[in-house]
């Protein structure tokens, strides 16, 4: 007769244990080092890196967008100077510069950046005119805008976007707009009017702050609506746009400035040959290109919609930081209005996304990504 001892019988029970750890180990080995699936040069690609990637570029784009937000903020607030358009004229400068460099460098290095060739034509400059007419009242008022309203108070004076899109899309292209997003645009202006209550009952509303960011709204939506126009003249190329954009906007500054008064005050300004005033000046140029970069990178790696819930989670994040650098004491009531309008766009991105969707015939992604793109309010890069 055989005989099983107790370590017999409980063989079986440390197998099946043994198998049920080696399979939780595999899953989570597939999970963190691989998945089976390969990027388009045969390199596996695990869920670990694709993580770090996607948060890596987020964090990157919250940090120059806010970056860049603080910068202008700073070198608009120069009371001596007083010069905005001069400020916006050099970081367009600066773009058409870097836009150089990096065609420079992609030719020398193409296994390391990948940007298009663009030489300078008459005749495409031409017909990107008016789009650049629109882009320099975008940047310019959006820059007046966070002068007079500081950056606490930016998201909320820069909020009606999103209601001039709806208005101007049906005006201009005859697009309706259903309930729900019609419903989002209204939340999105109880924020904005309790917000403006809310800096009145403050003592620190201007008015003139007020009426330059809702005039920037809409020239943000009017470009949204004149870049998909233009785009076929550059080939649909966004960096093309940017280029052409950004050196017709040089051109039209040089006589404004002359008109404003803005050159009469460089030339007067004492810092003039300082050079810690020209490298806060460049660095605001740089960060206002580099914006576009890594709006294009973001939506790349992640989705539009990513990109959106992403640019609005920021731009809570940016009005806390501003409140509690500048010390601010804030009320219920206000910190009410920044969440409605974030609240109300949030909202209006997932209805569009839906509807987008439901769409036949239609790619959501690349539609929403060409709307976001041209809407990135906060940089002279795109």
């Amino acid at each position: 007769m055989l005989r099983y001892s107790n370590s017999d019988r409980a063989f079986p029970l440390r197998v099946a244990l043994d198998r049920s750890h080696m399979k939780r180990f595999s899953i989570l080995k597939m999970a963190l080092w691989g998945s089976g699936e390969s990027e388009p040069g045969g390199r596996e690609e695990t869920y670990l890196y694709r993580a770090l990637r996607i948060a890596a570029v987020v964090a990157l784009y919250w940090f120059i967008s806010i970056t860049m937000v603080f910068l202008n903020n700073y070198l608009l607030d120069d009371k001596e100077l007083d010069a905005p358009l001069f400020v916006t004229f050099f970081q367009c400068l600066v773009s058409v510069v870097l836009c150089g460099f990096m065609q420079l460098l992609a030719r020398l290095c193409p296994w390391l950046i990948d940007f298009p060739p663009v030489r300078f034509d008459l005749k495409t400059a031409r017909e990107v005119l008016p789009l650049s007419v629109v882009f320099i009242s975008m940047i310019t008022f959006n820059n007046l805008c966070l002068k007079h309203v500081g950056v606490a108070f930016y998201t909320v004076g820069r909020s009606l976007t999103t209601v001039f899109n709806v208005l101007l899309s049906y005006v201009i292209l005859k697009q309706t707009t259903s309930l729900q997003a019609v419903g989002c645009c209204g939340v999105i202006l109880g924020g904005f009017w309790l917000g403006v209550d809310q800096e009145g009952v403050a003592g620190s509303l201007s008015w003139s702050g007020i009426v330059f960011g809702v005039i920037a709204s809409a020239c943000v939506s009017l470009n949204a609506i004149y870049t998909k126009k233009v785009m076929p003249c550059v080939d649909g190329n966004i960096w093309k746009l940017s280029y052409y954009n950004n050196i017709n906007a040089c051109v039209l500054f040089l006589p404004l400035m002359l008109v404003f008064g803005d050159l009469g005050r460089l030339y007067n300004y004492t810092r003039i040959f300082d050079p810690g005033f020209w490298g806060m000046m460049i660095f605001g140029g740089v960060f206002g290109f580099a914006i576009g970069y890594v709006t294009g990178l973001q939506i790349k790696f992640t989705s539009p919609l990513t990109h959106n819930v992403s640019g609005t989670a920021k731009a809570c994040a940016q009005t806390v930081i501003a409140v509690v650098y500048y010390s601010s004491s804030k009320s219920l009531l206000w910190w009410t209005s920044n969440m409605m309008v974030l609240g109300g766009s949030s909202a209006y991105t997932v209805v569009k996304s839906r509807e987008m969707k439901g769409t036949p015939h239609k790619e959501p992604e690349d539609s929403a990504k060409e709307k976001l793109l041209p809407e990135e309010e906060d940089g002279v890069g795109v």
